[in-house]
């Protein structure tokens, strides 16, 4: 199933995704969650009100709702650097290297947008960049997962743009600021069930900037898989239902560029995950702070 959070008459709602022009609407059945997190929280118990509450749904067109980041306010949001051999090969004229582990860093969950929402080029920086990743939506709270049960931990997948302000993202090893300014978290279009995927690791991803194919990969190129991943987080930290785990970006980022190719306002950054959907974002000027 596809499952999206989406506005509709000013109200944030939820629903499942059908014949990719029209969405049932959940959020007004009997016993509705108050959106997908709570959904996933309620493990299979949701799951089970879900397929019930399906048949009775109202839809509406796909083209009349705007679509909202699918947990449009996850608990954590974290990613994983240097997790394709390409991505290192062309790091590797910056001085580089492979580092010898995974390599976490948070995304703050103020930064998450749309996937079609207008993103920020900052008034402080202009090496504002992009990099399209495969993301992973935890779906049961878990510790200490084995590999052997990483999967059953996930709920589903998603398209992120994991934009980066590079000259803030490397003043601290944490990464940190420069992963996280306002706007500079769209993913989406919608949740994709993990039923739906029969292998997340053999899937095509691409980045277009104003229609020029920017990166070409596939997540068959992950050094870490995401068993691996899922091992390594839980063994630190607890897991919750609606994280959002962005895996990795593969050789082509505008700032490794010769010369860079940074973002400016007017461009539009496109997406694309085989099997998932795209996220297109256009980058305006930041506003002025309300």
């Amino acid at each position: 199933m596809k499952l999206a959070s989406f506005h509709h008459r000013d109200t944030l709602r939820f629903g499942v995704v059908r014949n990719d022009d029209e969405v049932a609407d959940l959020s007004a059945q009997p016993g509705a969650p108050a959106g997908l997190l709570e959904l996933l929280a309620r493990g299979d118990e949701g799951m089970a009100w879900l397929h019930a509450a399906l048949a009775d749904a109202p839809r509406l067109a796909l083209s009349d709702v705007r679509l909202a980041a699918p947990i449009p306010a996850p608990r954590k949001f974290l990613g994983l650097g240097g997790n394709y051999a390409s991505h290192l090969e062309e790091a590797a004229k910056l001085g580089l290297t492979r580092p010898p582990g995974q390599v976490w860093f948070n995304k703050q969950v103020s930064c998450v947008a749309g996937p079609f929402d207008a993103v920020h080029k900052p008034r402080v920086s202009d090496q504002f960049d992009y990099e399209g990743e495969l993301g992973v939506v935890i779906g049961r709270r878990c510790r200490h997962v084995r590999a052997e049960d990483a999967m059953a931990m996930v709920a589903g997948y998603v398209v992120v743009n994991d934009m980066s302000v590079r000259d803030w993202q490397m003043r601290a090893p944490t990464h940190t600021l420069g992963k996280s300014f306002d706007t500079h978290g769209p993913f989406g279009p919608w949740l994709v069930t993990r039923d739906e995927i029969a292998d997340p690791h053999a899937l095509r991803l691409r980045t277009w900037v104003n229609g020029e194919l920017r990166q070409d990969g596939n997540t068959a190129q992950m050094i870490h898989r995401i068993e691996a991943m899922l091992v390594e987080l839980s063994t630190a930290f607890t897991l919750e239902p609606g994280d959002v785990l962005s895996t990795g970006s593969p050789a082509g980022v505008g700032g490794l560029m010769d010369p860079p190719r940074y973002l400016v306002p007017g461009d539009v950054v496109r997406v694309e995950i085989e099997g998932i959907g795209h996220i297109e974002n256009r980058v305006v000027a930041e506003p002025d702070a309300a």
